[in-house]
């Protein structure tokens, strides 16, 4: 299976135009820029930012539109091994797959619209240069194949968001910024040994260095319990990230301080490196240890989507509920991912999206609302239905493809997620479905407090939602209904790497065979007979 991913790969990399890193080097040469210019050419900045990530975005549309929704394997594939550390076996390797396609087009979708859906307080050139650093750094995430470059882009995008959250956000946005970067880095930290382990194992085996996902995978040359180890250890920084109950706490607070633009692309492209870490170096590296620790995985997955709706359900700040929010539907997209079938997998990739289309739209919402009002605090909000009737409709829109009403998006990546992880156990996801139930008790109960009753004081003067903001939110509450309405496009753009993934998986599980001591053994020794052994070993490899 391997091979012919490969061969795919290849296959569609010659298109002529190097795409994928485009969507790295223009967002990066676009905050080098903003670097560059004076801090006084104010109107400027702006400029630069949505100029790059505007291009950024057509790209992410055009890889989009020359997909081939018939192939599983990675498309598109920029490969050059000239590219940085040839010897160390580090190299330039970006390629898109259906799990990867709608994650990098979010992206390309999200980050030109916080930048016209909300203007900094102040030092607009520093606001826009570490934003547009920011997508580099994401993009970066979903399309390399290299370990190491994954790990410096994962590494990368913590420091934008620091700086987003610890300059320009609220309340206590210090501590917030920094418990969010210890956090993160302390799983990174325990990754990167992971990363190394597999390498240097590799590495004794073959006697060839490579951080190539693809051949670290092919190869599977760690046993069972190094395997297991080794998985724990991406698994922590991808729960970290995600975040997973009990390593969840830095979130509401990052959500909470954040500001509104941070807090879009945080719900909606930077939580997915977790989720999508687990799917693309967990699953795919790891089979027979992803396998093992599944139930384990669901079970966290499931208090994640308990704990998350019924913490959000007694919070006084909007916002904090929006964050808490954002815990119980990406315990779903864990559930779904570690059900390992193909209706789980597809949901979750989905969910990813829809997540992302979702809260980003909410954390959209609640920021217009705190620019009106200058207060997040459910109590002191009400009856805005009557004076903002068009921001009511946007944010019932929103809320409703939250809670996952059928013809909205949110509904098929949820349905489809309980629907395959129900055939894998359905005692834990018997629990996970009162989540949606509980959902929607938070999300109604808070729409209620917010938009209906009476409207006193300031919230009879509110005003409504603007044509700039209007124009916005149309993209996204277009998605919202047309993936709910009509979700095949998608679908038939996923499935088939969900299918490819699941084959390496079964087939490493069924077929696992622990190495020998001496597959195991370093491939490099000095003795004549031991290196006749190590080509041996290298064929039975192979």
């Amino acid at each position: 299976m391997i091979e012919s991913v490969l061969l795919a790969a290849e296959s569609s990399a010659d298109v002529g135009f190097p795409a994928l890193t485009s969507l790295v080097v223009i967002p990066a040469l676009g905050a080098l820029a903003l670097a560059l210019v004076p801090a006084a050419r104010v109107e400027a900045h702006r400029l630069i930012a949505l100029l790059a990530t505007v291009i950024t975005g057509a790209i992410s549309v055009w890889v989009l539109l020359v997909f081939d929704k018939s192939d599983g394997g990675f498309q598109l594939r920029s490969d050059d091994p000239t590219v940085w550390v040839e010897s160390l076996g580090i190299r330039w390797d970006l390629a898109v797959d259906g799990i990867s396609l709608f994650l990098v087009v979010l992206t390309g979708i999200l980050f030109p619209l916080a930048i016209l859906g909300v203007m900094p307080e102040h030092s607009p050139k520093n606001y826009y240069a570490w934003i547009v650093a920011l997508e580099a750094g994401v993009m970066g995430v979903f399309l390399t194949l290299d370990l190491f470059f994954f790990f410096v882009f994962f590494e990368v995008v913590l420091v934008p968001m620091y700086f987003l959250i610890g300059r320009w956000g609220h309340g206590n946005r210090v501590y917030a910024a920094t418990k969010f970067f210890l956090y993160t880095m302390f799983g990174s930290a325990l990754m990167l040994v992971g990363i190394l382990s597999i390498v240097f194992i590799s590495e004794n085996a073959t006697g060839v260095v490579t951080f190539n996902i693809l051949e670290l995978a092919e190869g599977q040359h760690w046993g069972q319990t190094a395997g297991r180890w080794i998985f724990l250890s991406f698994a922590l920084a991808f729960s970290v990230k995600v975040p997973i109950f009990p390593v969840h706490t830095w979130l509401p607070d990052a959500h909470t301080e954040a500001p509104t633009a941070g807090s879009v692309i945080l719900a909606g492209v930077m939580l997915k490196l977790g989720t999508y870490g687990f799917l693309r170096f967990g699953l795919f590296l790891f089979p027979e240890a992803s396998t093992w620790f599944a139930p384990v995985m669901m079970i966290l997955g499931t208090v994640g989507i308990i704990y998350g709706a019924v913490v959000a359900t007694m919070q006084k700040d909007l916002k904090r509920l929006v964050a808490y929010s954002s815990i119980a539907h990406l315990g779903f997209i864990v559930l779904g991912t570690f059900a390992i079938t193909t209706e789980a997998l597809t949901g979750s990739v989905m969910q990813m999206v829809n997540h992302g289309l979702s809260t980003g739209a909410l954390f959209f919402l609640v920021g217009w609302l705190y620019e009106r009002r200058h207060t997040r605090e459910i109590a002191a909000l009400g009856g805005l239905q009557k004076t903002a009737p068009i921001f009511a409709a946007a944010f019932t829109l929103v809320m409703l493809s939250s809670i996952g009403l059928p013809g909205l998006n949110g509904f098929v990546g949820e349905f489809l997620i309980l629907l395959g992880a129900f055939v894998a156990n359905p005692w834990i996801t018997s629990v996970a479905a009162t989540g949606v139930i509980l959902a929607a008790l938070y999300l109604l109960w808070a729409y209620q407090r917010v938009f209906h009753g009476p409207a006193d004081g300031e919230n009879a003067e509110m005003e409504d939602l603007k044509l700039s903001e209007g124009l916005v939110l149309l993209p996204m509450l277009a998605l919202i209904v047309f993936l709910g309405v009509y979700p095949k496009p998608m679908l038939e753009r996923i499935e088939p790497s969900i299918d490819a993934l699941i084959a390496h998986i079964d087939r490493n599980v069924d077929d696992w065979t622990e190495p020998t001591a001496d597959v195991l053994a370093p491939a490099d020794d000095h003795g004549e007979d031991d290196h006749g052994d190590d080509e041996e070993h290298g064929e039975e490899a192979e």
